[in-house]
């Protein structure tokens, strides 16, 4: 019988669908295909879209599918939505919204709740990206939650970052003006339809010239009306064009280098935070150290320290 991770090799969707729930759910059986299937991942490319709330972000992933697709290239969609607080799960279900790639096997979508996670990403991001890897995705697109200027987690995942922006918001630019510019390859100028759309463009510009070549790249601008599917082909070649140029520069594999980086940094805080928690349940010592900073007793950094050296012993 075909092991979940053969399985997932092999392209099974309802597979890779239940090996992704083990990895969100933090189940010790995924992390072990998803070691088997680890040497399978590092040849789809990355796209994370990310961008204020309203910026049309979900409506131009899901043109951005269709065009993808046209061009016969297997997409995956990790769409991060905020997180019930009653539930904890996703509260806004990208999925809903792509409906019309569902009899299409050559699309996986997936949403994932951040579960209070900051950056934009969601703590499984990564794990399920790979897994959409594994499966053989050409593309594989993240669409962050949409915060703000928390959203520079993305440049540790994605080989590609498109920051949406929309004329008349000027949240958008003062996003730029705060780091987001650091992070983006494309900016997407969406609902260029609207008023506003040149001045918009003239700021953008500005701060392009602002910072200068990132790494020898200058990020074009692409105007898009995302609704109409407006643009959508340009940016899907501005996109190729940069993955062309990262490939080119032997810029590609350090990004992948990077990505593998922040993988790991990620799964030591997953696992540090799974063992603190059980300590602060098994352990009476560290409970009594975090009553003790929750009294006012000891001050936080003391007892901080004292939990790491009780960690590091346990």
């Amino acid at each position: 019988m075909a092991t979940l991770a053969q399985r997932v090799r092999g392209g099974e969707r309802r597979a890779a669908a239940r090996l992704m729930r083990l990895l969100d759910d933090g189940v010790s059986a995924g992390f072990d295909a998803l070691r088997e299937l680890y040497p399978d991942t590092g040849r789809a490319r990355i796209v994370g879209v990310t961008g204020s709330p309203g910026s049309g972000k979900s409506t131009l992933v899901d043109q951005l599918v269709r065009v993808w697709r046209d061009r016969g290239l297997t997409v995956g969609v990790v769409a991060i939505d905020p997180t019930s607080p009653f539930s904890g799960g996703a509260i806004l279900g990208d999925r809903i919204r792509m409906r019309q790639h569902e009899a299409d096997d050559g699309v996986f979508v997936r949403s994932l709740a951040t579960r209070g996670n900051l950056g934009g990403l969601s703590r499984s991001t990564r794990d399920v990206v790979a897994v959409m890897d594994a499966m053989g995705m050409d593309r594989i697109v993240i669409e962050t939650v949409g915060v703000g200027q928390d959203e520079v987690d993305i440049v540790g995942t994605a080989h590609t970052s498109l920051v949406v922006l929309v004329p008349g918001m000027g949240d958008d630019i003062q996003a730029i003006k705060a780091g987001i510019l650091e992070i983006a390859d494309i900016f997407v100028l969406n609902k260029a339809d609207h008023e506003g759309v040149d001045r918009a463009e003239r700021e953008i510009r500005a701060m392009i010239e602002l910072g200068g070549d990132l790494d020898g790249w200058k990020p074009p601008i692409v105007r898009t009306i995302a609704s109409s599917g407006e643009g959508v082909l340009n940016l899907a070649d501005a996109v190729d064009d940069h993955l062309r140029w990262l490939d080119e520069t032997g810029r590609f594999e350090d990004r992948v280098r990077r990505a593998r980086v922040h993988h790991v940094r990620q799964a030591l805080r997953d696992r540090f935070e799974r063992r603190l928690d059980r300590a602060i349940t098994e352990q009476t010592g560290i409970a009594g150290l975090i009553d003790a900073a929750a009294s006012g007793e000891q001050d936080p950094y003391s007892v901080a320290d004292a939990v790491l050296a009780e960690l590091s012993v346990g």
